[in-house]
């Protein structure tokens, strides 16, 4: 799970997967800029996920890395911007079929961007928890079906 920071989206992103999928998958989140490393999600993000039962609070920021095309079979960016700098991050065509578009591969036709709630309120953050849950569903019910 990608977003820009990884603060908002992507913490969120990776909490409700580790809730939907088996504990043998391994779920992590991070953003394509280093100026969040090291910290904890931001304080909107872990209410809204504790009020849906999940604790994100231990999660860290960091930033994606090479290693992670490697790593990682999937890799699921929250909007273009990121999609578009994540697949500038290798020339290898394999590791480009890894990245998508979290809620293109989530089959959501309405949107293609999960919005950053980062300027919003709780309120901007409970409709990208919603987002995230449906699009989560979807791809954790891909994911199992092909283990």
């Amino acid at each position: 799970m990608v977003c820009l920071g990884n603060i908002c989206r992507s913490p969120l992103a990776e909490g409700i997967m580790k809730v939907k999928l088996p504990e043998s998958f391994f779920v992590d989140s991070a953003g394509t800029i280093s100026m969040h490393e090291g910290k904890h999600p931001d304080s909107r993000s872990i209410k809204i996920a504790t009020n849906h039962g999940i604790d994100i609070s231990k999660q860290r920021s960091r930033p994606i890395v090479k290693s992670d095309f490697e790593t990682f079979d999937k890799i699921y960016c929250m909007d273009i911007n990121v999609y578009q700098e994540v697949i500038s991050r290798t020339n290898n065509e394999k590791y480009r079929q890894k990245v998508s578009l979290f809620l293109e591969a989530a089959g959501n036709h309405k949107n293609t961007e999960v919005p950053d709630p980062y300027w919003g309120d709780l309120n901007d953050f409970e409709e990208v928890f919603q987002l995230l849950e449906e699009g989560c569903n979807t791809i954790a019910q891909q994911l199992t079906h092909n283990v």
